[in-house]
């Protein structure tokens, strides 16, 4: 999580590079606890570049299937390691081709700016 200077009142944010390296040891770590994971990938300010102090990192995972309802999904996912607060939508596959399907503006920006880790 963010951390206070030493010597001054100011919190250093992690910047993009950081949270981009810790999210892609955190996938790796969680790919091989979760071995349905068929993708992980971020996307909102941190995949735009558009970030800045306060900013949360949106994460998305697709998995092969679940018997958890879409709202309980993301509980069993440890998301402590992430040196920012985070935010984890877990698809099913199925549920995925579905939004793609659709074509709603939420999956096309989506496609658009996520960052794809796994």
């Amino acid at each position: 999580m963010p951390a206070r200077s030493l010597n001054s009142s100011v919190f250093k944010w992690p910047d993009a590079q950081e949270v981009d390296r810790a999210v892609r040891a955190w996938a790796s770590v969680v790919a091989r606890r979760h071995t349905n994971v068929v993708r992980i990938g971020y996307f909102g300010s941190y995949a735009r570049g558009d970030w800045g102090v306060g900013s949360d990192l949106d994460l998305l995972a697709i998995v092969e299937g679940s018997e958890e309802p879409f709202e309980r999904r993301s509980l069993s996912w440890d998301l402590r390691d992430l040196p920012v607060a985070a935010d984890l939508l877990v698809y099913t596959v199925d549920e995925w081709e579905k939004l793609q399907a659709e074509g709603g503006r939420f999956v096309r920006t989506l496609e658009q700016e996520a960052v794809w880790l796994q």
